[in-house]
């Protein structure tokens, strides 16, 4: 009788372990890759593999749109969110418990102005990897032109008056976790800071994303993530840009914990 109450017991804490891991794996949002310059999903496969490889049987949609070595990803940036918008908001849908948000590059500032614009979006971590957040460059000397004549970046950076911020910024604050990644020897981003929101002052010293107006005023969300303990900063060096998604060191220290 003893023998027979063991073997139940064992069956059933055998079965619970089953379960739990089951409930486990099924747990895994799905993972939404978006591409940067000139890329192509094909790009993607070893990050895929990555994720798969940590966390068996994820959803992973490499968003197909404006991509390739054309001339595509060099159309309007309002004009691509709209595109990827398109592509984005079904795999929403469908993933009632949430997605992740995995963007490279320039990807990472599209995506951001998808969560912008997206009133009831489901994303619980953003993670931006390798993007020009604060700029690329520039000429910090331009303030003014800068302002007055860029129609995305100083849009969503606050930098040039908007009446749809107010509204933005709560879409944006929507988000659990805000992951930026970067690296001094990305040798594209420049300053590589920008992965950070850090960027030029008008002396060419690069000032923090602390220090920032748009973070000191708060002006689309980050002071407000900040505050509540939601944004994770990683910094890798020896990485070069067009390396990032395929650097395991990458995917183990700044984006596997955050897939979950």
């Amino acid at each position: 009788m003893k023998s027979l109450q063991t073997i139940r017991a064992v069956s059933l804490l055998l079965l619970l372990l089953l379960l739990l891991m089951g409930a486990h794996i099924d747990g895994y949002k799905p993972v939404i890759l978006v591409h940067g310059l000139f890329d192509r999903p094909q790009n993607y496969e070893i990050l895929t593999e990555f994720i798969k490889q940590a966390h068996p049987d994820t959803e992973v949609h490499v968003i197909s749109v404006y991509n390739g070595t054309t001339m595509r990803s060099l159309r309007p940036l309002w004009r691509q969110v709209r595109g990827f918008e398109e592509k984005i908001k079904p795999i929403m849908e469908k993933s009632p418990d949430g997605v992740h948000l995995l963007c490279f590059s320039q990807g990472a500032l599209i995506c951001r102005a998808i969560l912008y614009k997206t009133a009831h979006h489901n994303v619980d971590t953003f993670i931006s990897l390798a993007s020009p957040q604060a700029g690329q460059y520039g000429d910090p000397h331009q303030g003014p032109r800068y302002r007055n004549n860029n129609y995305f970046l100083a849009r969503i950076n606050g930098d040039r008056p908007d009446p749809k911020m107010k509204v933005w910024k709560e879409n944006f604050l929507r988000i659990k976790k805000l992951v930026l990644i970067g690296g001094p020897d990305d040798g594209a981003i420049t300053p590589w800071q920008s992965s950070l929101f850090g960027f030029y002052d008008e002396e060419e010293n690069v000032v923090e994303m602390k220090d920032q107006n748009f973070y000191k005023e708060d002006l689309f969300g980050l002071k407000t993530l900040d505050d509540r303990g939601d944004i994770s900063t990683c910094v890798h060096s020896g990485v070069y840009h067009t390396r990032w998604t395929y650097n395991r060191t990458v995917f183990n220290d700044c984006i596997e914990k955050w897939l979950t």
